[in-house]
């Protein structure tokens, strides 16, 4: 058995949460990864409150475990999104793109566990005084949007700034990633692009196929300062790069973007849409069942911590 604090936090068997992914991140998938004993999260993104409500009872259906929604604070339904966790009374809240503060005393009033993403020691500070019950410490190696540190630096800054459990994000695919995450000081981790190839993903097939398909240097960043994006490298990024070259406005290169990860990962379109991925790509070698993702990632922890023990005397 592999059981930290935050199993206990959140009521979950393994220290594994799935990444709230925007278009990818449905009701049908965090229903899987919480029923197989991690923490399944809905990706909330921009959609409209009812599409999100929509997804939330199709996890009710499937599981009884506890589950979460990740708020995405840029998305102009974010008051009527906070509306909807409370109204349904979601377990855990984990959140991005902004700060939940104003919320949290309404969230924790409805017994909803808070846990940002951050990508600074300060931001991390800040929200762990402000009363959040965790952090995600997320590295720059993660798919979509990203900071500015890699994730082996980050995580122990993190650990070492607050007195919360931290959970490592970005770059994690297998029980090594696991097992380095927790001796970095995390207390779990959360994966977005492993579970993107788990069965129960309802993302398209090509999407899935684009990371099967990739090799280590196959993920691009894309973006401008502050609003840096990692994807995999197609005609879509190589447009992102004649534009930057030319000097192409944030405005511009912006109005690029707009449409483009529902284009791929609803449409298919892995050419011209924003195939978000991070750089653990590589490491994804099958689709498998959400439960086996999970079982083979703790069983290859417990091999790699047993197998650790030769270094000592």
């Amino acid at each position: 058995m592999l059981h930290t604090e935050i199993c206990d936090l959140l009521g979950i068997t393994y220290p594994i949460l799935q990444g709230g992914m925007a278009w990818i991140a449905t009701g049908e998938l965090a229903a899987a990864v919480s029923e197989a004993g991690g923490l399944g999260i809905i990706g909330a993104g921009s959609a409209p409150p009812e599409e999100v409500r929509k997804e939330i009872l199709k996890v009710k259906e499937r599981t009884e475990k506890p589950f979460g929604v990740n708020l995405y604070y840029q998305s102009p339904y974010i008051e009527e999104l906070v509306d909807v966790v409370c109204q349904e009374k979601v377990p855990v809240v984990t959140t991005g793109a902004g700060n939940p503060g104003k919320h949290l005393p309404r969230l924790k009033a409805a017994g909803i566990k808070v846990i940002p993403v951050v990508a600074s020691v300060a931001l991390a500070k800040r929200l762990a005084k402000a009363g959040v019950d965790a952090l995600i410490a997320e590295g720059m190696e993660c798919g979509g949007h990203i900071g500015e540190i890699a994730t082996m630096p980050l995580v122990p800054q993190v650990v070492d700034a607050v007195s919360i459990p931290v959970i490592a994000a970005g770059g994690i695919a297998d029980g090594r990633g696991l097992v380095a995450a927790l001796a970095l000081g995390a207390a779990g981790i959360q994966m977005g692009t492993r579970f993107i190839c788990a069965t129960e993903c309802q993302v398209h097939p090509r999407y899935k196929e684009a990371i099967l398909k990739a090799q280590d240097r196959d993920t691009v960043v894309t973006g401008f300062s502050g609003h840096y994006v990692r994807v995999l490298k197609n005609k879509l990024t190589r447009q992102y790069e004649e534009m930057a070259a030319r000097g192409a406005s944030p405005e511009e290169i912006e109005e690029l973007g707009i449409g483009k990860l529902r284009l791929a990962a609803v449409e298919g379109d892995v050419e011209w849409g924003s195939v978000m991925a991070g750089q653990s790509s590589a490491l994804v070698k099958e689709i498998k069942p959400a439960a086996a993702i999970i079982r083979d990632i703790v069983e290859e922890a417990l091999e790699v911590i047993k197998g650790l023990q030769r270094f000592t005397s």
